[in-house]
């Protein structure tokens, strides 16, 4: 078995998404246990406990969501639909338990000032980073405010100098990857999060850039996780993952005998609630119970990863170079069967 490095992966001759690749011990461990393994981090300027950011989509993040993820050392970034963005907007709330907003590209500059004010990591919350008027805003936030901005999303790492240039410090990568997202079916754009991930960590190194790296969509698993993290990418995304727990925004909805919660894309006509062109989909999640079980979840798995890797940081995890390309029937193979 041939064992791939970052290069020959992101050479390969398919795009590669999560299931097509797999992390390869090829030394002794010597992590005696999970406990032994630090899995904090810093993303622009914030320590994290675990770098798992939730994506600010309506049905994901509201208040509740964010406020948990701080709790909780991870980072929640409040959607732009929340009606507690208005009180935060307002004054009516310190908004003290939330460390990160999404705004849309017509926000007003009196809004993003009361935002800047707090200190909040702000998110411009669009389908595509390469885009004049992402750039715009971008730039017209940052002359204006020393605050931090994210963007999204983009696909590959060409644009990742305009991108910097612009004052962005992080850029979500993936399009078409999400599981509600049908942008690739009705657009023809995007790839495999894995090459997306990888052309985009190549761009940054051989460009000398700083600008921070978020792996988003696809991830289904926190051997995903994984991955991305062993990858390059300094923060994950997650949608789904959190989907259907407590604190995700809308009511718990009891079908069949079963316990459900609504997910829907950012795109999707649940949302926009207007009859233009759609990119997202609607669904029903089982219901989690506390995001907090699913957190520990991704932690548990994350350091048992690590500890296979010999890796006792994050930092670690991030040199290894170790990969294996699967074929189906690899992949189909390491599945539960019932």
């Amino acid at each position: 078995m041939k064992l791939y490095n970052r290069k020959d992966i992101n050479e390969y001759f398919q795009s590669l998404t999560y299931d097509d690749i797999s992390l390869v011990p090829t030394e002794v461990s010597k992590i005696k246990s999970r406990k032994e393994v630090d899995t904090s981090a810093e993303f622009l300027g914030e320590k994290l406990s675990l770098p798992v950011i939730s994506s600010p989509m309506e049905s994901v993040t509201g208040i509740e969501m964010a406020k948990e993820l701080t709790n909780l050392g991870c980072l929640g970034i409040l959607n732009r639909f929340d009606s507690s963005l208005n009180k935060i907007l307002d004054g009516d709330s310190n908004g003290n338990e939330i460390k990160a907003v999404s705004i849309a590209l017509n926000t007003q500059i009196d809004a993003v000032e009361k935002l800047a004010n707090h200190n909040y990591l702000i998110c411009i919350d669009t389908a595509n980073a390469n885009n004049h008027e992402v750039l715009i805003k971008a730039e017209e936030i940052k002359k204006i405010f020393n605050v931090r901005v994210i963007v999204g999303n983009t696909a590959h790492g060409a644009t990742l100098r305009q991108l910097e240039a612009a004052g962005v410090d992080a850029v979500r990568v993936g399009i078409g990857s999400g599981s509600v997202c049908t942008t690739s079916i009705q657009t023809g754009i995007g790839i495999g999060q894995v090459s997306s991930l990888l052309d985009v960590l190549f761009a940054r190194d051989e460009m000398k850039l700083n600008i921070k790296i978020i792996a988003d969509g696809g991830i289904k698993s926190p051997g995903d996780i994984a991955k991305a993290l062993a990858l390059g990418a300094d923060a994950v995304m997650l949608g789904r993952m959190l989907a259907g727990t407590r604190e995700t925004p809308g009511e718990v909805i009891k079908y069949d005998d079963q316990l459900w919660k609504k997910y829907r894309g950012s795109a999707s006509f649940g949302v926009k609630m207007r009859n233009e062109f759609i990119e997202g989909e609607e669904t029903m999640i089982p219901y989690k119970g506390a995001v907090k079980n699913v957190i520990d979840g991704i932690s548990d798995g994350l350091k048992s990863s690590m500890s296979y890797m010999n890796c006792s940081n994050l930092n670690e995890l991030s040199r290894k170079n170790t990969f294996a390309v699967l074929s189906n029937s690899s992949y189909l193979e390491r599945l539960p069967k019932k």
